[in-house]
């Protein structure tokens, strides 16, 4: 008996933990999005400070990420116990959010003049090459914008893996949902770091005596522009296909249209949902962003 026991609780465990693999695989891949544009949003945030100074400021990012984090997590489990109707709608909040963040940024030139992009990159510059400018107020300052858009993106991680578990057992959600932040916090951060410091090993690489090195240097300087400009597109287009999604699926009669759709598509069905998600959430990002613009005039009307 004690035998047999011990087995049915191998297989329990094993069980538990294939349900939560997979489920942590699932919610990785809906929040790609979030991700490829986190990682955009916080190299460009840490990008701009002084380059022996930039590990200690991704340090600093990343450790204000993991306190973030250990506000999110448990606040979503205590969501998911006691009040789990919020869920869908959490979901959906932050699918919108998505979407509006995605179509801001396609928005953005005609938003900001060119104009007013080089003068804030011309101040930048300024203020870190000025030896009377205090650096320390400088990075905190820096720390302090990224560490806010990280909660923010961690928010949108975090409500979309508590859509994936939130039918699972209370240990499941706590294994996925803790999982997914420690992961998405060392790998964001990680690659962060390998960002910001491609140019550093790019002018080491140039400064070698070999000619294979100087043109791999060279090459990385080159390349280093189009990777970010790379993550930032990618991010954008992934953050109209998850919010996109997340909002047609919030919506069983928009989701079952899109479902009898793609099933009359046939061969092509496959490539269907993810046009029509990536529609909906470029509409859904113009709406909101509308939205969004007439409330913040009537705000300025109002208060004079």
């Amino acid at each position: 008996m004690a035998g047999s026991s011990l087995l049915l609780l191998i297989d329990d465990i094993a069980a538990v933990l294939d349900d939560v693999a997979l489920m942590t695989k699932m919610a990785a891949k809906k929040t790609a999005g979030v991700l490829g544009d986190d990682l955009a949003l916080n190299a460009q945030q840490v990008s701009g400070v002084r380059a022996e100074r930039e590990i200690p400021v991704v340090w600093a990012v990343a450790k204000g990420s993991f306190i973030n984090k250990l506000i999110l997590v448990p606040s979503a489990i205590a969501i998911s116990a006691f009040i789990p109707w919020l869920v869908t709608p959490l979901l959906m909040v932050g699918g919108a959010y998505l979407c509006f963040e995605g179509f801001e940024k396609l928005a953005h030139k005609f938003l900001h003049s060119k104009a007013e992009d080089q003068a804030e990159h011309a101040e930048l510059v300024e203020a870190v090459a000025d030896p009377a400018v205090d650096l320390v107020a400088f990075e905190k300052d820096k720390i302090k914008g990224a560490i806010r858009t990280d909660f923010i993106l961690s928010a949108e991680i975090i409500a979309i893996t508590l859509g994936v578990v939130a039918d699972s057992a209370l240990t499941q959600q706590i294994v996925v949902l803790s999982g997914i932040a420690i992961v998405m916090t060392v790998g964001v951060y990680g690659l962060v770091a390998g960002i910001v410091k491609l140019d550093d090993l790019g002018l080491w690489l140039t400064q070698k005596p070999g000619q294979v090195a100087k043109n791999i240097g060279g090459g990385i300087l080159r390349a280093a522009p189009y990777m970010m400009k790379s993550l930032s597109v990618i991010g954008t287009a992934a953050m109209f296909l998850v919010g996109g999604g997340i909002l047609t699926h919030g919506v069983p009669v928009v989701h079952h249209w899109i479902e009898s759709v793609s099933a009359a598509a046939g061969g092509a069905g496959f490539i269907v949902p993810t046009l029509l998600n990536a529609v909906a959430g470029i509409v859904a990002g113009a709406v909101v962003l509308l939205g969004v613009m007439a409330i913040s005039k009537i705000w300025k009307v109002a208060r004079g």
